[in-house]
């Protein structure tokens, strides 16, 4: 960590949005109560920050929005990290601040060109491409669309990016199959989630994104001995795993426990039945009340 802590706040929250925050059906935000509890602990000081792999122009539109609509303090701020460490920027009352970008981790500008050609060319009556991506290619499931028939093309998207850029010689990992580069590395790998397929740098991932959050409010005077981390994907846990790494305390949230919940040696917390952003607003007004 870097900075002089003088705040030591009682918890920090790292939060993934689809899933805890945002509706993975609708992809907005359903609960009112989270903008409104979100403000209240970031208001109260806690550091609040949101580790995903949606782009910045999503944050913008989808959550910035709300936390400004609903009366966002001038004297606070929270802080996002975009596709998976790619891009990030802090979130004030002004809006989002400057994106920052590590174009160390882009997919070459060709072999974005040919995946999101084939996604639009054969798939588009079952996804779309994600236009705000800076650093990943990303493909999304139509909301019009079942998961059932979402499930088939993405299947075969996937098997058909991964023949297109093993052509390339670009070095992609998918599942259990793995076509390395000249130099014998696989710099790439395709990610798939109940929503979308990501194509993105292995060096991107949720450990990643906490370790800038953490590093970033350290750097502005702000510490926390426990964070809580809250997400809906197993890569998720990642986020508690570099936590308690860095020898703080960690707490995990898993919003969809029916993939299979993790051993890990840090609690993790699940919400009894409730799932998704449902658990997730939960979480949040559980966290407001802890504050009283």
């Amino acid at each position: 960590m870097t900075g002089h802590a003088d705040i030591i706040a009682p918890f920090g929250l790292l939060l993934d949005v689809d899933g805890p925050i945002a509706s993975p059906e609708t992809r907005t935000i359903v609960h009112a109560s989270i903008v409104e509890d979100l403000l209240t602990l970031a208001h109260a000081g806690i550091p609040v920050a949101f580790v995903t792999g949606r782009s910045d122009a999503f944050m913008r539109e989808q959550v910035v929005s709300r936390l400004l609509e609903h009366g966002m303090r001038e004297d606070v701020a929270l802080f996002g990290v975009f596709e998976k460490g790619g891009a990030w920027a802090p979130i004030t009352a002004a809006g989002l601040g400057e994106v920052q970008v590590d174009p160390t981790v882009a997919l070459p500008d060709a072999a974005r060109t040919e995946v999101e050609s084939i996604a639009r060319e054969r798939f588009a009556d079952a996804m779309f491409v994600d236009e705000g991506k800076r650093v990943m290619v990303s493909l999304e499931q139509r909301v019009d669309v079942s998961s059932e028939v979402y499930r088939e093309a993405q299947e075969e998207f996937e098997d058909a990016a991964f023949a297109a850029l093993a052509a390339r010689g670009l070095g992609v990992r998918h599942r259990d199959r793995v076509s390395p580069d000249a130099d014998g590395a696989v710099p790439f790998r395709i990610d798939p989630t109940i929503i979308s397929t990501d194509i993105e740098s292995v060096r991107l991932d949720k450990d990643h994104g906490a370790r800038r959050v953490i590093d970033w409010f350290a750097a502005r005077g702000t510490t926390a001995p426990r964070w809580y981390s809250v997400g809906d994907s197993r890569s998720d846990y990642l986020m508690a795993d570099h936590v308690h790494a860095i020898g703080l305390e960690a707490v995990h949230v898993d919003v969809r426990p029916a993939d299979g919940v993790l051993e890990r040696p840090y609690p993790i917390d699940v919400r009894g039945e409730l799932v998704h952003d449902h658990a997730g607003a939960d979480f949040l007004s559980e966290r407001v009340a802890a504050l009283e």
